[in-house]
């Protein structure tokens, strides 16, 4: 199995989906998590991040953690600075920000070929294309849940300084 990052349907003909393999997507979804760990500085930035560490094959299962840009957490009021955040994000994963964090080192010319595919995407992306059903179950939160999806204060792993999500570090997780 593998992982396909596409763009909604309509717009696929724009700019084309990102097929990876699932070691290629580890690295990927790890590489975004750490520059935007470093990086984020709103509550939204960091949920954002949460969001794309939450895509952990070692946890959810391999070849099952592709999605479609609109699948994102976009919300219509700060859409254009999550996406220029968004974008500062894989520019800066692109040019190995926080790379050393990896107990690995991975196949630079193939992240990076994946980060720019994935930066024209977001980049063609625009708040019309916003899924507005994923919109709604993104701006609700709910009260009293003992295990939320985005852990409440927003902390970061001891060890790797990334952000954690429901299942802990991604990192950790990997074995970094």
């Amino acid at each position: 199995m593998a992982n396909t990052i596409s763009l909604p349907k309509e717009l696929n003909d724009v700019v084309e989906p990102i097929g990876m393999s699932n070691g290629l997507t580890s690295v990927f979804i790890e590489v975004l998590a750490i520059s935007g760990s470093i990086l984020a500085k709103t509550n939204r930035e960091k949920e954002i991040i949460i969001w794309l560490a939450q895509r952990d094959q070692s946890v959810v299962g391999i070849g099952t953690v592709g999605f479609d840009i609109d699948e994102m957490p976009w919300t219509i009021d700060s859409f254009e600075s999550e996406k220029n955040f968004i974008l500062d994000t894989i520019s800066n994963a692109a040019d190995g920000l926080g790379w050393d964090k990896l107990s690995y080192k991975p196949r630079q010319d193939w992240v990076v070929n994946c980060l720019n595919q994935f930066g024209l995407m977001v980049k063609v992306f625009n708040k019309e294309d916003v899924d507005m059903d994923n919109y709604i179950e993104w701006s609700e939160i709910e009260e009293g849940d003992d295990n939320p999806t985005i852990p409440r204060g927003y902390p970061k792993c001891e060890k790797h300084n990334i952000y954690l999500n429901c299942h802990g570090c991604i990192l950790c997780n990997n074995g970094s």
